[in-house]
């Protein structure tokens, strides 16, 4: 139980009926799951307005609604500029401010979120000694315990639940993913991050944020609520995103960057190189292939010194740190061919694990994917392109189709692919799909299964059914087997 006052207590208030004196029980901003004594939030969404439903939760005993439309009748309210900010701020009342206890950690950018927060999870506990939470698209953790994750970064009122979960379970740090989203829509509002990682921009999302400008502009508030930002200078769109930080800048880089890659060497055993600032150079080897790992790790260190953990010590831990699931990870095959499984889902990380696969196949690079539906359509073609360009063989079959017809969204996929002689087949079941790429494969073929990664379900329509492409996998090899034994 809280006070409405105490409960307000970060909240500009327009204008209000209620009695601050009152005693709210709870929090809810879906009605569906408003109980009595909740003080209820709606907030104008993208795909419905909570306002609607403000007479669904007084039905249920909301004892006061917040809101930024003026509801009818004379039941208790609390009117405000933005409802949305305001979640996040009576979620910081309500669990009483827990990110202000631990060192937050945010990692934004459209590729490497994930795995630059596992690596630094490791070199946090390891070098450091620290007990870390981690927010993010596989999984949350708090130390080795694991949760169920929804969405990369949760809703600002769950997300405060989940870092007070966090806090009283003793973590000292929390390395959180944090999505353009989760920034534009002000989830994590009133947080202070020690810490700000950019790894890269490219084309995603633009089904939310309509141009790459605002794209860009949204993962730019992260360096607005840090005290160091560590970010990639390579990339294009870095001078735009970091020329309105308020925060101590890190540059990270192959070329002139405060924290630098030098003699750089990359092999299917992982990537290796110098990691180089003014006053050392640390060698430096990662066990994941690629070359975009060199920013992720770069990252990384930086990131780990500017908690106080030294370069060498950083890099001990790094050279044995576990792969990240869905992250270029290998699938057992007892065929002489190498499958690898990624969450390539946008033009760019399509390329590069294409490019770092190039690297290292001895016979045919494979590539399997599909495109999400009711999401940014522009870019299917483009990953049809990219597909055909780099590839020696394409198999397009579906990822999440959701609401879409999976083969409307395989012809997007196939204009990008018009003029190629590279070969292609058209496998709409996405399972179907991963038993003809292994009964076509070849010896040193490297077969990559793109788009879902850690995923263990397919969306189709609004319904997940369960898909865990490693249990297909080693499912089909049994089949097969006990084939050849019959």
């Amino acid at each position: 139980m809280m006070k409405l006052s105490q409960l307000l207590q970060n909240v500009r208030v327009r204008e209000s009926n209620a009695d601050m004196e009152m005693e709210i029980s709870g929090v809810s901003y879906d009605s569906r799951k408003t109980q009595a004594g909740d003080l209820f939030v709606a907030m104008t969404g993208y795909e419905t307005d909570g306002h609607k439903f403000i007479p669904m939760a007084r039905e249920k005993g909301a004892a006061c609604v917040l809101c930024q439309e003026k509801p009818q009748g004379d039941d208790p309210y609390v009117l405000v500029e933005d409802s949305r900010l305001a979640l996040a701020q009576v979620g910081r009342s309500w669990y009483g401010d827990p990110a202000a206890s631990m060192q937050m950690v945010g990692v934004t950018g459209t590729n490497g979120k994930t795995t630059t927060t596992y690596l630094l999870k490791d070199i946090l506990e390891q070098a450091a000694g620290a007990k870390v939470g981690l927010i993010g698209t596989n999984q949350n953790m708090i130390g080795s315990e694991v949760l169920p994750t929804e969405r990369t970064t949760p809703e600002s009122f769950e997300l405060q639940g989940l870092l007070r979960r966090m806090a009283d379970g003793g973590c000292t740090h929390v390395v959180m993913e944090v999505s353009s989203h989760a920034l534009y829509l002000k989830r994590v509002e009133g947080i202070r991050f020690a810490v700000g990682i950019f790894t890269n921009l490219t084309q995603d999302h633009l089904d939310f944020h309509k141009t790459m400008e605002n794209y860009c502009d949204a993962k730019a508030l992260l360096f607005t609520r840090c005290d160091v930002g560590v970010y990639n200078a390579d990339d294009p769109w870095a001078s735009r995103l970091m020329s309105g930080a308020t925060c101590r800048k890190v540059s990270i880089g192959e070329h002139d960057a405060d924290l630098a890659a030098r003699n750089i060497r990359l092999d299917a055993e992982g990537v290796s190189f110098d990691a180089a600032t003014a006053e050392e150079s640390v060698p430096v080897h990662v066990g994941i292939p690629g070359g975009f790992m060199v920013y992720n790790t770069l990252g990384v260190l930086a990131a780990a010194k500017a908690l106080g953990v030294s370069l060498g010590n950083s890099a001990h831990v790094l050279r044995h740190s576990a792969h990240v699931k869905g992250r270029v990870e290998v699938v057992s095959t007892p065929g002489d061919y190498t499958m690898l499984i990624d969450y390539a889902h946008t033009p760019d990380a399509l390329e590069n694990v294409l490019t770092s696969a190039k690297g290292f196949a001895k016979g045919r690079v494979v590539a399997l994917f599909g495109c999400g539906g009711d999401r940014d359509r522009t870019k299917r073609p483009k990953m049809g392109s990219i597909a055909a360009e780099l590839a020696d063989f394409v198999i397009v079959t579906s990822d999440n189709p959701r609401t879409e017809d999976p083969e409307a969204i395989i012809e997007d996929i196939l204009t990008g692919m018009t003029d190629t002689r590279t070969p292609y087949a058209v496998v709409p079941n996405r399972i179907e799909a991963i038993h003809y790429a292994m009964d076509h494969a070849r010896s040193g073929d490297v077969i990559i299964l793109a788009g879902k990664g850690h995923e263990t379900y397919q969306i189709i329509g609004h319904e997940k059914h369960h898909l865990d492409e490693r249990e297909v996998v080693a499912d089909y090899i049994r089949e097969l087997q006990q084939k050849e034994r019959a």
